[in-house]
């Protein structure tokens, strides 16, 4: 196994400058350094110097690849992918364009978003599981029938109707929770809860919809027929039969979901006023904040690669049958 391990870790090397080389490129190519200053500076009265001098603090004035004036390894390394791109294989994030350092807010704003990602995700797994395998028990009944109505009506609800309704129901007319906002401690449950609440909400729809297709084919198979024949109990064939044999799909469900797990849902963070990774990257986007938006891309990629190496591995726990080679 630890030589997939390394494989594949070597394998994510050609992914990893691929994703870095063409956020850069399809940066600079949209936005040049004169635009960005324009932007961040906010004045349309703004002189060639005051942008030469935004240009020349952030290192913008240099050559995006190669710096024909520099002697040696200089062309290189005197040029603004290698003073601003490079450094992301070592993690070494920098400072912004406004010049907060990059680091340090993530590791401050990843928390707020993990309070509510995470809660959201395993509620939410737990939740659409428990109802596809519960439809599937009643399959072809009113139950499953109505249960996939009321799903796709969720599923062609706007996830802003949730946001919206939340916020008026529980916290302007019954103010059991507070609108918007973000706390330290204990307080911050008070604000996690209703986010938390509209993300299961908003994802029971196609989460149950798909985990149902997945348990109504191994319901087909013979050694759930079998299990049935032998006389063991519904909830047992459901829970220690099919459920283990769809774990598969579902990882691999889990795995596209990752990548926010840590970064942040971008719209339920903004609407609910959460300071973490979600509303810190929209906020660069409006500021068009090369620094922080490229870290965020290189770290979201680099998440992604680790999750389905991660996804791997968990077959093997989850399928004895699965062998790494």
């Amino acid at each position: 196994m630890m030589t997939y391990i390394l494989r594949r870790l070597l394998y994510a090397i050609p992914i990893l400058i691929t994703v870095n080389l063409l956020t850069f490129l399809l940066f600079f190519v949209v936005n040049t350094p004169d635009d960005m200053a324009r932007v961040f500076l906010g004045d349309k009265r703004i002189t060639a110097e005051q942008i030469s001098n935004w240009k020349h603090e952030r290192g913008y004035d240099l050559p995006l690849f190669l710096n024909t004036e520099a002697i040696g390894f200089n062309k290189i390394s005197q040029t603004i992918f290698a003073q601003k791109a490079l450094p992301l294989f070592v993690f070494d994030f920098g400072r912004s364009d406004s010049g907060r350092d990059i680091a340090y807010d993530i590791r401050q704003r990843m928390w707020p978003s993990l309070a509510i990602a995470l809660p959201t995700l395993l509620l939410g797994l737990a939740v659409t599981i428990t109802l596809a395998l519960l439809f599937v028990f009643f399959r072809q009944s009113y139950v499953d029938y109505w249960g996939m109505v009321i799903c796709v009506l969720l599923m062609s609800i706007s996830s802003l109707f949730y946001i919206i309704a939340g916020q008026f129901i529980f916290a302007k007319v019954l103010h059991l929770v507070p609108v918007s906002g973000f706390g330290d401690g204990l307080q911050a449950w008070n604000f996690v809860i209703l986010p938390v609440v509209v993300g299961v909400i908003g994802g029971i729809g196609g989460g149950v919809r798909w985990y149902r297709t997945l348990f109504i084919e191994e319901m087909d198979k013979d050694y759930v027929r079998t299990a049935f024949a032998k006389g063991l109990p519904a909830w047992r064939v459901m829970f220690s039969h099919i459920l283990p044999n769809g774990m598969i799909p579902i990882l691999t469900g889990v795995v596209v979901i990752l990548p926010t797990l840590f970064m942040g849902s971008l719209l339920i963070e903004s609407f609910f006023g959460i300071p973490g990774l979600g509303s810190y990257t929209i906020d660069a986007i409006q500021m068009q904040d090369f620094a922080i938006v490229r870290s965020m891309v290189f770290l979201g990629a680099v998440l992604y690669v680790m999750g389905l190496l991660l996804t791997d591995i968990s077959y093997t726990l989850v399928d004895p049958r699965v062998r790494l080679q």
